[in-house]
């Protein structure tokens, strides 16, 4: 049954934003959350925190006049309950179905859909170059990204094209010009915003060493080549080429004092090395990230911060609110920055999660290779990033 499909509840149920949630979550508020989606969807992807409690109980259990008592009996009656599922129909259902019966409820606007339009802007208060540097974090995703802003400049680092009025917007706010769009590699969990920025007038960067994986638009963008350098305002960004996750990612080094490293390494972990090879070559790309690791990133100044391009359930943020952390602290507290090649390769090939749903389909897009308008676009990266080579924190382990 498709969501559209269900009756308008006989009672008026309440509805809460995701924006307002996310508040609520974010202010330690203890919730209860009824997620009606089914099982697997539920098991892949949902709404945590601290102070949540999930339950899932799928709407069809909800869609005959007796409810059987086995159901009512998981969901608690002494607090309020927010009910949510893909889109905010079933939801809004199932908790009037709910009201009936005398719970208090609630359901969640737009549902997961809504959870995954909630995009924010975090000023990373650590930062020391010149002008202002924001972290984007998308927290249905984990996905990040990067602004720096200084004089009447603007660059965006690892944007997403779901969002591309987003920076837009937030450039006028600022009043300054979004002068560069730069992707630090073919991304495999959600759709660029470069070629969609590029569009409107913004120069468009991709590294030069993604080109060779069939980028069709190529010679529409600027290539990064390892070295380069993007000037806005008086920051500097430095391309730094660090394969490993994929053979054309690359970092981008803010104004030295925040390297920007996409899926390389991130404030938990450090990246999978098998979504362009597959399995055969993960073995390989794993010994060419270590390299990279030591080579490239480890060698930077301690104070260096790191902002990777995504964040896990498991990942800290910073005082700042930002998931940064300076690579000393990452040393100190990941040993798989200190281990030898042999045992780094061992490590992050054991625990690999489920590779990022859709994939398959996200890449070739990436890629230029096929296309998908906005709602394919924004549907085909609905559900965890999964970049990461563990689906637990590697830091303190």
């Amino acid at each position: 049954m498709d969501e559209m499909d269900f009756p308008t509840p006989d009672v008026t149920v309440d509805s809460v934003t995701p924006e307002a949630l996310k508040a609520r979550i974010d202010a330690g508020e203890e919730l209860t959350i009824l997620d009606a989606r089914m099982q697997s969807d539920y098991e892949e992807w949902r709404i945590d925190g601290e102070n949540v409690e999930s339950i899932n109980v799928p709407y069809f259990e909800f869609l005959e006049d007796e409810i059987d008592d086995d159901v009512l009996g998981r969901i608690p009656d002494d607090r309020e309950i927010t009910v949510l599922c893909a889109k905010g129909g079933a939801s809004e259902y199932v908790a009037g179905t709910l009201k009936e019966r005398g719970y208090e409820v609630e359901h969640l606007e737009d549902g997961m859909n809504g959870w995954a339009r909630i995009y924010e802007r975090v000023e990373v208060d650590r930062y020391d170059g010149a002008g202002t540097l924001y972290q984007y974090q998308r927290p249905s995703s984990g996905c990040l990204g990067y602004l720096v802003v200084d004089g009447d400049e603007a660059a965006v680092i690892d944007p997403l094209r779901a969002f591309t009025d987003r920076y837009l917007d937030d450039v006028d706010e600022l009043d300054v010009d979004l002068t560069y769009a730069i992707d630090t590699h073919i991304h495999a969990d959600h759709i660029s915003g470069v070629r969609a920025l590029d569009a409107v007038g913004v120069e468009g960067v991709i590294p030069e060493a993604s080109v060779d994986r069939g980028v069709t638009y190529a010679d529409e963008m600027t290539l990064a080549a390892d070295g380069d350098e993007f000037e806005v305002g008086d920051a500097t960004i430095e391309t730094v080429y660090t394969p490993g996750h994929t053979s054309g990612m690359t970092s981008y080094l803010i104004d030295g004092s925040l390297l920007a490293t996409g899926d390389g390494l991130f404030v938990e972990s450090v990246a999978r090395p098998d979504l362009e090879e597959g399995d055969d070559g993960a073995p390989e790309a794993a010994a060419q990230l270590y390299e990279s690791l030591q080579e490239r990133v480890l060698t930077l100044p301690d104070d260096t911060l790191i902002g990777g391009a995504h964040f896990s359930d498991a990942a800290e943020p910073a005082e700042d609110g930002t998931y940064t952390a300076p690579i000393g602290q990452l040393e100190e507290e990941m040993d798989a920055l200190t281990m030898d090649e042999d045992d780094f390769v061992e490590l992050i090939l054991s625990d690999m999660p489920p590779r990022p749903a859709n994939y398959e389909d996200i890449i070739p897009t990436n890629l230029g290779q096929q296309e998908a308008d906005d709602e394919e676009a924004f549907e085909l990266e609905l559900g965890p990033n999964n970049c990461a080579a563990s689906q637990e924190s590697l830091a303190g382990d």
